[in-house]
């Protein structure tokens, strides 16, 4: 599979380090003659194939007692699991590669919470009301995964689906020329950056999951390292929430689940924006562009502040990062919401030519419900835009 206007070349390293435990081979084990030799009469040949048989049906299949079928376990067990590290291992490993393993984001404060960056090979979500900044945030990462490694960047190329038809070529060109002029002054850098950015738009969900099918061996042979989705919710519909389909079978909640192989297969950042729903008694599904505004008339109208991310709690589960975008007391903020590396902490930003800037590298504690609450004041956000239809 190759994507148009992609050269071909080698596939690069990174394998899913399940998978690679998985297929493990048991003739590669060294284990006991007997043993191999039973194993490979019943055709078990990789540590899948015994490591996922319950212990009875193990039994049944080699035709031996329980003790032979726990002895196999064990064995195959001991070749195909990783070996264990203690915390300073990891801790020293960090250390030894400069802490790699990040997309840096440029905003310093938000970099330090999540250890370098947006970590690669996990997912990171992206969540917020409508206009609040989600894309200038896009806009910036896939610029910076363009850039040369000198200037921080991890010079490859990027695959941008847009859901919703917002990306902007001259905005991301115009974030490149205010945040780094040195580079941009380069005769010709921001056609070449701009080249290297493949933009997919689907029209439907059915085009979203057909393209994510084949962006496994695409992504391995063009050397993309990073694939951003704008918004992972806009084919979403109100019916579709409300439906009994589980989450392996519903299309678009298997689309979130393959996302999560590929930026674990792939070891690239898969990061992904997603829309916020009103939460209320009658009825919890609306977008926030749905909900109706309250008071009394006097001016002083909000939004409905008590906002969830869309897609619900399975989805909020496969994610590894949750940066939360909200507004309030006058003020936007992106809050680290989830996060294995970092307490959940928020950094108030406003949106600039050369796009989102923090104007604090401290940060807020959070605590309690704000940890997992969106707040959105109409008004206020309304007022705080400076870019016109900007996301």
């Amino acid at each position: 599979t190759k994507i148009s206007g992609f050269p071909s070349s080698p596939p690069v390293a990174g394998v899913l380090p399940a998978a690679e435990m998985a297929n493990k081979l048991v003739s590669d084990m060294c284990l006991p003659p007997h043993l191999a030799h039973l194993l490979a009469a019943r055709r078990l040949t990789t540590a899948k194939d015994v490591l996922s048989l319950p212990e009875v049906e193990l039994m049944s299949l080699l035709d031996a007692g329980l003790a032979t079928a726990r002895d196999a376990v064990c064995r195959v067990s001991e070749f195909a699991c990783p070996p264990c590290q203690t915390a300073l291992a990891l801790l020293e490993e960090r250390v030894r590669l400069g802490g790699g393993g990040r997309l840096a984001t440029t905003l310093c404060g938000l970099d330090e919470a999540l250890g370098g960056g947006i970590p690669l090979g996990k997912l990171t979500e992206v969540v917020g009301p409508s206009g609040i900044g989600k894309t200038q945030f896009c806009l910036k990462l896939a610029l910076l995964a363009t850039l040369p490694e000198c200037y921080g960047g991890l010079n490859g190329r990027v695959v941008y689906i847009d859901t919703e038809s917002k990306f902007s070529s001259r905005r991301m060109i115009e974030i490149g020329q205010k945040s780094f002029p040195q580079i941009f002054r380069q005769e010709g850098l921001a056609q070449k950056m701009a080249g290297r950015i493949l933009v997919m738009r689907p029209a439907s969900l059915s085009d979203f999951t057909k393209s994510l099918e084949q962006m496994k061996v695409t992504l391995l042979q063009n050397d993309v390292k990073l694939l951003i989705v704008d918004s992972v919710a806009a084919f979403m519909s109100s019916e579709n929430e409300r439906g009994t389909t589980g989450f392996t079978q519903h299309p678009l909640r298997w689309a979130l689940s393959f996302l999560k192989s590929i930026a674990e297969l792939t070891r690239i950042p898969v990061v992904v924006s997603n829309q916020v729903r009103s939460q209320s008694n009658d009825d919890g599904y609306h977008y926030s562009f749905e909900v109706k505004r309250r008071g009394d008339g006097d001016g002083a109208e909000r939004l409905e502040s008590h906002l969830v991310a869309a897609l619900g709690i399975q989805w909020a589960h496969a994610v590894t990062i949750r940066l939360v975008f909200e507004s309030h007391s006058g003020q936007r903020f992106i809050k680290v919401a989830k996060s294995p590396m970092s307490p959940a902490v928020a950094f108030p930003f406003i949106v600039e030519s050369s796009g989102i800037t923090l104007l604090n590298d401290e940060g807020i504690d959070v605590s309690g419900p704000e940890i997992t609450s969106i707040r959105c004041q109409g008004q206020n956000l309304l007022g705080l835009l400076p870019f016109e239809n900007r996301g």
